[in-house]
């Protein structure tokens, strides 16, 4: 095993002033800036009304100015938002209470186990929506500000702050029906009479435009509500229990933009827009991608830069692949970081069909809009495989083959409304140990670890910054007896563990648990250390054979790494051009593992055992 590298760098943790400080100078927004912010505002509102709205987007500003330390300050006059992400940052994305500990709030036991098993390996935490909740493990939020009791205090949140940076979630296309906010709407309070999306008439929306609006469940659209004004139908995306904020409202905006900068100083360091796709919506179209929903998010990231630079947006839209890229704009307005989507399926998809032609295919073009924008390059997560992104790049056939196979592997699969009374395939609600492996497979298990390392380190590999649902480090597997007892599909994949049984499993030599853990590790340990893993490093897709992903990595006069991926289960022989790989060279270091390749004829030969992986680094 490689020697560990030094951990990542703690955050240059700089808590903000607990009041603001109003004897200093005020934030001064110079002119180019505020026409940025108002120009925006105008795509939404129109120019008066965005002329308007400025002096109170102006006084959150100041406000937040006025909280921030002079260090801060002086530091991100220094910020290269070309290195805001290196090759020494993982991302983990867990549930506050993943873990169940007696005695220990949630959010410190889940800090507990990072510290033991992961601090070496980690940079940032994403805690899944940490917020008071009705349903939807999170997502259905009663109260933006507050932590969930039931997992701990912000004290928590801010302890873990010192030591990782920290991902916060922007629950922002809706509240949930039991939130204040709702409650002041079903009461008549005039502050939020046009904060939801709301209609006299469940006809409303006549069947035409309803037919037209982009749908990722198959629940009803609207959603009745007896108010102080009677019965009013509540535009509801997600579920009855979700009620969409109205963004055509500019108190609501003001309230959100508020929220973002309170989170910042509460130890956001990334914002993950959640399902920003639907969060405006106009009639008579699909009320998803519009021009005012990217406006949004460029104001969101507009706000940021003048107050906030170090802090990064990233966009979570589980939609084809071409629009789920628009949201970097132009590379330099809008999301510095973008879930990628594709991803997902398409590694499953190599592994069961023990060909990554079409993942190949796909990541050769690959465009990165900027040295300040990258993808995020997860592959589970706590919904389960998205697959829209997927469309237009696999062909139906490879849709059908992943949905028979999450099936037969015990997964669900849930669908979306097509609006023309049709329903279709929409996301698989199954862990990434279940995605690749059967329980009943007569197989031997170190074949099933290697499996699952292999389809991981595909992402570890590819440009980007890799995302690693906590669960998927110890190989977890569907939560079978949470939906046998009535629970939503998506509950298959957030199984709250006994932090003794883990821990337990975890130590066993011969656990499943354990090999997966060591070999994750072990892969996130030799990534951490590489220059030319960082996410503007180049890389260059090759021809290796359809059971082969083969990349090449480099750093501009530094190092070179050829990262290769078997997605088969059977040796394998490969010969790659030396050109293609950048060039002779004296020697090919292994950094996994001591099998060293051969150089012949102009080619790099190397042997691969079933679903080996190989990073190798180029001595010249």
């Amino acid at each position: 095993m490689p020697q560990a590298p030094p951990p990542p760098p703690a955050p240059d943790h700089r808590p903000y002033l607990p009041a603001p400080d109003y004897a200093r100078p005020l934030l001064e927004v110079s002119p180019a800036h505020r026409e940025r912010i108002v120009a925006l505002l105008a795509v939404l509102y129109g120019r008066k009304r965005a002329e308007a709205c400025w002096p109170e987007v102006e006084r959150l500003m100041r406000v937040h100015w006025a909280h921030k330390p002079d260090e801060l300050i002086a530091e991100e006059r220094g910020l290269d938002p070309a290195n805001r992400f290196s090759e020494r940052d993982t991302i983990a994305i867990t549930y506050g209470d993943l873990l169940d500990s007696p005695g220990k709030p949630p959010l410190r036991a889940l800090a507990d186990f990072l510290d033991v098993f992961m601090k070496d390996a980690l940079s940032t935490v994403h805690i899944l929506p940490f917020f008071p909740y009705s349903s939807d493990r999170g997502f259905s939020v009663v109260d933006f500000e507050e932590v969930d009791p039931r997992l701990g205090s912000w004290q928590q949140i801010e302890a873990l702050a010192r030591r990782y940076r920290l991902m916060f979630d922007g629950v922002f296309n809706h509240a949930s029906a039991k939130s204040r906010w709702f409650q002041e709407f079903l009461d008549g309070h005039p502050d939020f009479q046009d904060a939801f999306v709301a209609f006299s008439t469940k006809d409303a929306i006549n069947s035409d435009h309803l037919r037209l609006i982009l749908r990722p469940r198959t629940t009803e659209l609207l959603t009745s509500f007896q108010t102080i004004h009677g019965k009013r139908f509540v535009w509801t995306t997600f579920s009855p229990d979700q009620v969409d904020l109205n963004f055509k409202s500019e108190k609501v905006l003001l309230r959100v933009l508020g929220i973002l900068l309170a989170y910042v100083r509460r130890g956001a360091d990334i914002v993950r827009l959640d399902a920003v796709t639907y969060i405006w919506r106009e009639l008579g179209t699909r009320c998803a991608h519009l021009k005012e929903t990217h406006a949004l998010v460029k104001l969101f990231r507009a706000v940021l830069d003048g107050v906030a630079p170090r802090v990064a947006i990233v966009t979570e839209t589980n939609v084809p692949h071409a629009d789920n890229v628009s949201y970097f704009g132009d590379g330099h307005d809008e999301a510095q970081m973008v879930y990628n989507f594709a991803l997902p399926p398409l590694v499953i998809h190599a592994f069961h069909e023990a060909d990554a032609s079409y993942l190949s295919s796909w990541a050769k073009g690959l465009v990165y809009p900027s040295a300040t924008t990258t993808f995020f390059n997860f592959l589970a997560s706590h919904d389960g495989v998205g697959l829209l992104g997927a469309q237009g790049i696999l062909p139906p056939a490879g849709i059908e083959l992943l949905v028979r196979k999450a099936l037969e592997h015990g997964g669900l699969v849930s669908e979306k409304d097509n609006g023309d009374g049709t329903r279709s395939p929409y996301e698989l609600n199954v862990t990434w140990w279940s995605a690749l492996n059967r329980d009943d497979a007569d197989e031997p298990q170190r074949l099933q670890v290697d499996r699952f390392l292999a389809s991981r380190a595909i992402a570890l590999a590819l440009r980007g910054v890799p995302g690693i649902y906590l669960p998927s480090l110890f190989g977890a597997r569907n939560d079978l007896a949470a939906i046998r007892s009535g629970a939503e599909k998506r509950s298959i994949n957030r199984k709250t563990l006994s932090e003794a049984a883990l821990m337990s499993r975890l130590l066993d030599l011969d656990s499943t648990e354990n090999q997966v853990a060591a070999g994750f590790r072990r892969l996130m340990l030799t990534r951490i250390a590489q220059p030319a893993f960082h996410p503007n490093a180049p890389q260059r897709v090759l021809d290796a054979g359809p059971g082969v992903f083969a990349l090449l990595r480099w750093r501009e006069g530094g190092q070179r790494i050829l990262a290769l991926t078997s997605v088969r289960p059977r040796d394998q022989s490969v010969a790659i051009a030396l050109a293609d790989a950048g060039g002779a060279a004296r020697a090919w270091r292994p950094l996994l593992h001591g099998h060293r390749p051969r150089v012949r004829d102009g080619r790099l030969h190397i042997h691969l055992a079933p679903y080996e992986v190989a990073w190798l680094e180029a001595k010249d």
